[in-house]
């Protein structure tokens, strides 16, 4: 409850989008480096704000976040493309510039918007689509002109799904093939295929199986690594990624598929300090930025879940009380915890406590023992 009172105050009233956080500037190293602009609305959040949103029952503020997210998809690019993130109103963000007035930070300079946006992250597609398929499920169906603008989005993605991008990390030394990319562009697919059978509305229902056959068969054969077990963040490599724990979460994979089992037991090895998950191997330079950042947040969330998902009730109720412990005495979480226990980067940070929700449900659910059909 306290999570969603956090979301409900990092809602716009006039126009019903959620910001990343409301900060800017909070660094995400603990030598202060790494400062980021978050005032802004990343369309992959969208996915677990209506997801999280619906399943606690206020479909009022979903449905306002669904309408916003629906603008997008109408004014996106003729090509069907959209931004990785926009303003509250809608427009586009804001330039990263660095902010002199409030300098004197040893480490990591000051800035003001944030560069990202002009990023190729395929991901926010999936995040876009699979909200737009919950919102139809539990709120209102869509139109038709919803539709059209849907099925073009659609097409870009059956074009681009194989290419490289910066991710859900948002890397800064240039693109490469990930995992949670071509996770995400399946859903993409997947949900579009499922909303027109669930509306009997019209689409090249053959490209687009043919397309979620592709991805489907292109992550098992690229993306596995059968020396580690596991899928790994890049084809060939030994790179393991938290965002893979979206896998289960997305229904891309049984929870209890020997695949998905290993892949998290080499997180829990690999990426993980008692509830910490980091996301991607630490002290690395994989992302070409300085400092080690910690533990980040909503990944632990996301662990606790896919634990609970895959058997390890006990095991993910652990990781999850634990992670409780690092809210402030308000129950609001930053975006990252260091080892030490301090916060790390914005805060309140909306994907943790979006992330906390969605964790807290599956736990809530597995503890009553009420099994859910996979429909």
């Amino acid at each position: 409850m306290r999570s969603a009172l956090t979301l409900k105050l990092l809602s716009s009233d006039e126009f019903g989008a959620i910001v990343a956080a409301p900060t800017f500037g909070l660094p995400e190293a603990p030598d202060g480096s790494r400062r980021w602009d978050y005032r802004f609305t990343w369309i992959r959040d969208a996915a677990f704000s209506v997801y999280a949103l619906l399943r606690l029952g206020y479909t009022g503020e979903a449905e306002r976040f669904g309408k916003w997210i629906a603008e997008r998809s109408r004014d996106c690019s003729s090509d069907g493309s959209l931004h990785v993130m926009y303003a509250v109103d809608g427009e586009d963000t804001l330039a990263e510039t660095t902010l002199d007035s409030l300098g004197g930070c040893s480490a990591g300079e000051m800035l003001v918007g944030n560069d990202a946006r002009g990023q190729t992250q395929l991901d926010v597609y999936g995040a876009l689509l699979d909200s737009v398929y919950l919102y139809n499920k539990y709120g209102a169906a869509i139109s038709y002109d919803g539709w059209r603008h849907v099925t073009r989005t659609v097409d870009y993605v059956v074009e681009h799904w194989r290419e490289a991008d910066h991710g859900i990390w948002e890397f800064r030394n240039g693109t490469r093939p990930l995992l949670h990319s071509r996770l995400m562009c399946w859903v993409t697919v997947d949900r579009a295929l499922r909303l027109a059978e669930k509306r009997s509305l019209p689409a090249p229902l053959a490209s687009w199986f043919k397309t979620r056959d592709e991805i489907h068969a292109d992550i098992h054969e690229q993306f596995w690594n059968s020396e580690l077990q596991s899928f790994v963040q890049t084809p060939g490599s030994k790179t393991l990624d938290a965002s893979a724990l979206m896998m289960p979460l997305v229904r891309f994979i049984g929870p209890k598929d020997p695949r998905w089992i290993g892949t998290l037991d080499a997180i829990g090895r690999e990426l993980r300090v008692d509830p910490l998950i980091f996301r991607y191997t630490r002290g690395s330079t994989l992302d070409g930025l300085p400092g080690m950042e910690g533990g980040f947040s909503a990944c632990s969330f996301w662990y606790a879940e896919a634990l609970a998902r895959s058997g390890r009730v006990d095991e993910g109720r652990l990781v999850f009380e634990k992670m409780l412990a690092y809210a402030n005495h308000l129950g609001l979480f930053s975006e990252e915890v260091a080892i030490s226990g301090e916060a790390l980067w914005n805060f309140p940070q909306a994907l943790t406590h979006l992330a906390l929700i969605s964790a807290a449900y599956q736990l809530d659910r597995n503890l009553d023992r009420v099994h859910v059909a996979w429909t």
